[in-house]
């Protein structure tokens, strides 16, 4: 079925070309996905030409002029930023690093059956070092498949952008000591023992006050732009495109 808006077909071609750019997703998903962003992006340019905006030339120019002439976003006021600091006092630390050592239990992240085995492993290392703790190095050297293990597991100071998310996520507010459950991440299971933790000294308002501000426009103008497609998306006639629940490429 051919994609269009507003009666502008969108080209074969350049829905092939812009699904080479999106990084997850089958063929068919990829491929929806890119007909969404360029039906967004043709939306807009038709928006910019009604208002005269030249779109001749480079349209993502031309869209943050359409934007800023359509979408207006109020500052943070001091009030609004002290609220959000007054009710996430925690996200507002000097930054945490940890001093830790882990075991990795590898398991690919699509192999069902190795990550329940990687799973009974770790856990059976962890009643192990809760018995007898001086046996991590041995362990790690034994079973991690980090390259760590020749090192008896020790991976140093670790913080935020060290290692992958969702290892972090958790390491990085354990308390001292072993764990007491493994830590999944991409790569399989983590048997973890925290050494030392250095930083979350919380930070006063005043430091922190311009970078909440920055924050709650940025969300605050967001959500504008979404409400804003929705409106074009709603006013337009979209043939052989599904961008009813688009979440729009123009946000990430």
């Amino acid at each position: 079925m051919l994609a269009l808006v507003n009666h502008v077909l969108l080209p074969e071609h350049q829905i092939n070309a812009e699904s080479g750019l999106v990084e997850s997703g089958t063929i068919d998903e990829k491929r929806a996905e890119a007909a969404r962003r360029l039906a967004i992006r043709e939306l807009l340019r038709q928006r910019a030409r009604a208002l005269s905006i030249a779109t001749d030339g480079r349209l993502d120019a031309a869209i943050d002029e359409l934007l800023a002439a359509e979408i207006v976003v109020p500052e943070a006021s001091d009030a609004d930023c002290r609220r959000y600091f007054d009710a996430n006092r925690k996200r507002f630390g000097t930054p945490v690093h940890v001093r830790m050592s882990h075991i990795l239990l590898a398991a690919a992240p699509d192999d069902a059956a190795a990550r329940i085995e990687a799973r009974k492993q770790a856990d059976e290392l962890i009643a192990i070092l809760q018995r007898d703790p001086d046996r991590l190095a041995e362990l790690a050297r034994t079973h991690s498949r980090c390259p760590s293990a020749d090192n008896g597991g020790d991976l140093g100071w670790v913080g935020r952008g060290q290692t992958v998310p969702e290892l972090e996520d958790v390491v990085l507010r354990l308390p001292l000591g072993l764990a007491q459950r493994a830590v999944e991440s991409r790569y399989g299971f983590h048997v973890v023992v925290v050494a030392e933790r250095q930083g979350g000294v919380p930070l006063p308002y005043d430091h922190v006050r311009t970078l909440i501000a920055d924050y709650l426009r940025e969300r605050s103008w967001r959500r504008a732009v979404s409400q804003y497609l929705r409106i074009l998306i709603a006013e337009a006639d979209i043939q052989g495109v599904d961008i009813e629940a688009v979440d729009s490429p123009l946000l990430q």
